[in-house]
């Protein structure tokens, strides 16, 4: 195993893992239940199927990106997972103060803290 892969911290790891699974989960449930994920909107309405399949399909990507840098150890990976889901988290911030959503403020604070506190250690540990 290269040196570089030595380096990430299990607990790192099994977040990571937990990330890829609950975003493949949301994927899964967009495409086939996108009324238990988007209950506040009208699912009848025209061109909203092909959001929520876009929307599906972002969630998707990340889940296999995140799963993908998992089983590989990768830290230029992971890294470059967070920072996707970093700024994902940070466009959910700025959507819920335009919307004035409280619920989805928070989650995307707790959301980027959590991101930019998994890419510092990823980065710190590289360094070492």
């Amino acid at each position: 195993m290269p040196e570089e892969q030595k380096k990430i911290p299990k607990w790192i790891l099994i977040v990571s893992g937990l990330f890829a699974f609950m975003e493949l989960g949301v994927s899964l449930l967009l495409f086939f239940t996108p009324q238990s994920v988007a209950d506040k909107i009208d699912l009848n309405a025209k061109g909203v199927d092909f959001l929520i399949y876009m929307w599906a399909t972002r969630q998707f990507a990340l889940g296999f990106i995140f799963a993908f840098a998992t089983i590989k150890k990768s830290i230029p990976m992971l890294t470059l997972a967070y920072i996707f889901f970093l700024v994902m988290f940070v466009g959910d911030l700025i959507v819920g103060v335009l919307q004035k959503d409280n619920s989805l403020i928070f989650s995307a604070l707790v959301m980027c803290v959590i991101a930019s506190t998994i890419i510092f250690f990823i980065n710190k540990n590289k360094i070492k």
